[in-house]
């Protein structure tokens, strides 16, 4: 494939529902979408999972533009690439910057799959026809509306429900919901929002029969969440403490966790993705897709790489309408009773509803 045209679309897009974290409340994502077109005509599309501001990772929405605009664009336009594998070797020099890098590489794949004419999920290895999903929930002040949140996404028949937790927002909210639901399948999210003092905080969750406590320690820390494994029995989910294949081997050997949640941009793209999942089934460590309130793109991309087999546990592709009043891509993705069905067309299976994708950018800029 020869690119001879990349086009960046900078967006703000309303949320439908405002989404709160330990890291606060989000009202409207700012991001980026990136076209790779080839010299045939065909489009290739990517999404850059930032925010306005480096509060889930170092990146935000103007430096990962900077980035793309001044070096990574340049490696990739006006030339031939016989496979998306291949991106990430020509990223190589530059360091992190894996949201950005992402992007790009994934209009790559999609622009791959398209022009050999099978479906992003066949192009990555993957096997499954359909896959299951869980939501997540962000904190809510009044735990009324969480429990009523959480009724509607059970009976919509989403097959696990995560709910974000904070210091002061944690062991009363759970106690809450469990006493409401004591047998759903259930996992909390911390977002780094507790350290190894808070042992007896942690050590307190075992009783609720939880899936899983996801990142409740420092972001990139392996030691700490080693220790803390080893003092509960719930099971420590890894992550904003996974950016690469490497982060990946050092948690496997030091038993920092029992499961990791990969997410396509924190770790650098689909071929890095790959590469983690390939290894996490040789050590028996179970996958799932996490999510970062992305569009119907990034959430095309996230569908893709979860029809791979080590993604055994439901993850955050949630349905378009839970974020969007209207989605950038056609159809929107629907979830049916827990599931999505992998789209069979060609790429990413989705087309890109080009007005509604313009009538949401505050900026574009071609590259030829």
């Amino acid at each position: 494939m020869r690119i001879n045209e990349i086009n960046m679309f900078k967006l703000n897009m309303k949320m439908k529902n405002p989404f709160t974290t330990s890291f606060g409340t989000q009202h409207t994502r700012s991001f980026i979408i990136v076209e790779a077109k080839s010299s045939k005509g065909v489009s290739g599309w990517g999404e850059c999972v930032t925010s306005d501001s480096p509060l889930y990772i170092e990146e935000f929405t103007d430096s990962s533009w900077l980035m793309l605009e001044k070096f990574l664009i340049p490696l990739i336009l006006n030339t031939t690439i016989d496979h998306p594998d291949d991106v990430q070797e020509r990223f190589n020099p530059y360091k992190r910057n894996h949201l950005a890098k992402s992007a790009i590489e994934g209009a790559i794949w999609d622009l791959y799959a398209k022009t050999e004419g099978i479906p992003l999920a066949t192009a990555l290895g993957g096997t499954r026809t359909s896959i299951e999903v869980g939501v997540s929930l962000g904190i809510e002040d009044n735990i009324t509306n969480l429990l009523a949140n959480i009724k509607e996404k059970v009976a919509e028949g989403y097959k696990r429900i995560k709910i974000k937790i904070k210091p002061g927002k944690d062991i009363e909210v759970i106690d809450t919901v469990r006493q409401h639901f004591p047998d759903i399948p259930l996992m909390v999210d911390a977002n780094s929002a507790y350290t190894l003092e808070d042992v007896h905080v942690l050590k307190e969750m075992d009783k609720f029969n939880l899936m899983m406590i996801e990142q409740p320690l420092t972001a990139g820390d392996l030691i700490d969440h080693a220790k803390l494994q080893k003092e509960i029995k719930t099971p420590v989910c890894l992550d904003e403490s996974i950016h690469s294949f490497e982060d990946t081997q050092k948690a496997i050997e030091l038993k920092s966790g029992k499961i990791i949640n990969l997410k396509i941009g924190r770790v650098g793209g689909l071929t890095q993705s790959k590469e983690i999942h390939d290894l996490c089934t040789q050590f028996g460590i179970p996958l799932w897709c996490g999510g970062m309130l992305e569009s119907g793109i990034g959430r095309a991309h996230n569908i893709a790489i979860t029809s791979l087999e080590n993604f055994t546990l439901p993850g955050d592709t949630a349905s378009s309408s839970r974020y969007w009043e209207k989605d950038i891509i056609e159809p929107e993705v629907v979830v049916e009773n827990g599931k999505l069905t992998i789209p069979d067309k060609p790429g990413i299976g989705f087309e890109v509803d080009m007005n509604e994708l313009l009538k949401n950018s505050v900026e574009k800029q071609t590259f030829k």
